[in-house]
Order: C-alpha cells, then structure tokens, then sequence
C-alpha cells in the first residue's frame, strides 16, 4: 500500500489523466482490469469559479460510476486563491484526492501561464499547492514534468517545492513541456526526484506493457507508475501489468472481446453524455479498440458515418461477430 496523507492507496498501475479521455467511463472499465486508481480529466479552477459551478461540461466531468474505484480530481490553473476556491467547493463532487497539473503541455494551456508552463516558476508552484493543501482536509498531490525544456531540466527542485508546500505525492513525466508527447521519456529524472523527497512518486512515460512497468519500477525505485495514451483503446493493458508484477501469465484479449469492451464502452459513455453527445465521444475510443484489426480503417470510416447510436452498436456487433 502507499499511503498519502490518511489515505491508503494500493501499489501498481494508475490510469493518468487525459483530457477527453479519462472520464467515468474509463474509469471504471480500467479499474475492472487493475488499475490501482485513477485519475480524472483536468478541471479549470478558473473556469470553475467563474461559471458558478454550472458548466455543463464540468458537470460531466466530475460524474463518477458506482464501482469505478479510487479516484483523483485534477485540477489546474496558476492563481492560488482561485485553486483553493474551487477545491473548497469540489470536495463535495466525491473524489477521494486532488492533483493539481503542471505538467499539461498543450499551447492553449501553457500559453495562460497554466500547465506545464508553470515549471518555469516553481516558486508560484509552491504557493498554489500551499493554498489548495491548506484549504482543504483531502490529500492533494501533483504532476509535473522534467522541466519546460532540456536546458531547464528542474524536476528536482520542483518536487521538492511541492513536498514542502505540502504535496502528498508527486507525478513526474520524464518529458519536458517542448517535447510534449514526442521522443523517448527520461526516465533517470524520475529516479533523481524519488532519491530527493519522502513522499510517494509515481513514474510516467513510455509505459507500454507489462514489461515496461517492471523495468520503470526497477530502474526508478519509484512507488507506483502511471498509463496514459497506451492505455487508450487498450484497458487491459492494467491487467497485463497486474499480471506482470504478480509474475503470471498473461493472456491478452481475442479481437472480439476487444469489440465487446467497445460495446461495453458505449453503453457508459451514453450514460454520461446521452444518446448522441455518447456517440460523439466514443469515435475516437472505436478508432483506438479496432486499431491494427483487419479491416479497421474502412470500419472507422464507416461507423463515423452513421447518425445514430443504435447504428453504431449494431454495426460494432457484426464487426465482432465477424472478427472472430
């Protein structure tokens, strides 16, 4: 077990958060095949705040399904008051910590100071995570990335911040912000930040396996490691990562169950985001379950044609049926 704060989270595979992937619906099926936790999609404090809490996409966004397991609320922006604001209110919304993002490269977050835009001032880092531990009784921990770019690598004195202010765990991507997603990750920035704080650190990049957790784990000494994009199309991957740390067996999964999962998948999303907004948000999931399956691509082509939800089941159904 690896315990932040008062709470007790069991070792292993985490789903990371992803905008636009993470939701409830990923959740819960990722928890189902292993993964320890989860961690949501990120919310703007500021956003937040300023809608008065009424923002239909927040909303869902902080909808959580019976059984979906421990799970985080991540939130970011750069204004510690507002951050400590917005985790007041949210204590309400059931997650059972917060994470706060320093580490989303994307141009329209960094470019309002927000993000991993952050790692070029860790000293504003230290007050937000002051705030929003201050604020509230739940643990609070954090992302972040080896640093903005590879002439200012400061993972280190970030972590240490953090820890100082009051982070009950920390995240590190070993990218930097201008890599974004591209390249290999560094996984030895990971190691230097487990060698310099107490609390727990989760390692992220380039986990793709079974194999890939065992060898981060070993290589890091970090406590726990994070899936993001592989596990897109893909949440077995966790149970392929249980196994590998209990030394079993894996057996992956046949391309019609990949299909039925799809199905499964589906049925969540539509729950969430109704019949049509479902439909909407599973093209992209689709296009990851059937990927490298013979056929996918004229199938992709076809199902983001259809207009309804039934259409899409129906057609999910004979392309299982038929990818026996």
């Amino acid at each position: 077990m690896i315990r932040i704060g008062k709470l007790e989270l069991p070792a292993g595979a985490v789903l990371a958060p992803m905008a636009g992937v993470s939701d409830a619906a990923m959740r819960l099926l990722c928890h189902e095949q292993g993964a320890a936790w989860s961690v949501s999609e990120m919310l703007s404090a500021k956003g937040w705040i300023y809608s008065g809490g009424k923002n239909r996409n927040a909303r869902e966004l902080l909808t959580r399904l019976p059984g979906e397991g421990v799970a985080a609320l991540q939130l970011f922006g750069s204004d510690p008051q507002i951050m400590a604001d917005a985790a007041q209110e949210l204590v309400s919304a059931g997650f059972d910590f917060y994470d706060i993002n320093f580490g989303c490269p994307a141009p329209k977050i960094t470019g309002n100071g927000e993000g991993s835009a952050l790692m070029r001032d860790p000293q504003q880092i230290g007050r937000i995570v002051r705030a929003v531990a201050d604020a509230v009784e739940v643990p609070v921990t954090v992302k972040i990335r080896a640093g903005w770019d590879a002439e200012h690598i400061n993972a280190v004195e970030v972590a240490q911040i953090c820890e100082q202010a009051g982070a009950a765990a920390i995240a590190v991507h070993g990218r930097t912000r201008m890599q974004q997603y591209a390249g290999h990750a560094d996984w030895s920035v990971i190691r230097e930040v487990k060698k310099r704080v107490s609390v727990p650190v989760f390692g992220n990049g380039d986990v793709r396996s079974g194999a890939d957790a065992l060898r981060m784990l070993s290589e890091t000494g970090c406590d726990a490691v994070l899936v993001a994009r592989a596990a897109e199309g893909n949440p077995w991957l966790f149970a392929e990562i249980r196994a590998a740390l209990a030394g079993e067996d894996y057996i992956p999964p046949t391309p019609r169950q990949r299909v039925e999962i799809a199905l499964r998948h589906f049925e969540l999303e539509q729950q969430l985001h109704g019949e049509r907004g479902g439909m909407l948000e599973m093209r992209k999931h689709i296009a990851w379950y059937i990927s490298g399956m013979r056929g996918a691509a004229r199938f992709r082509e076809h199902i983001n044609a259809l207009e309804s939800a039934e259409a899409v089941k129906a057609a999910l159904t004979e392309f299982a049926e038929a990818a026996q």
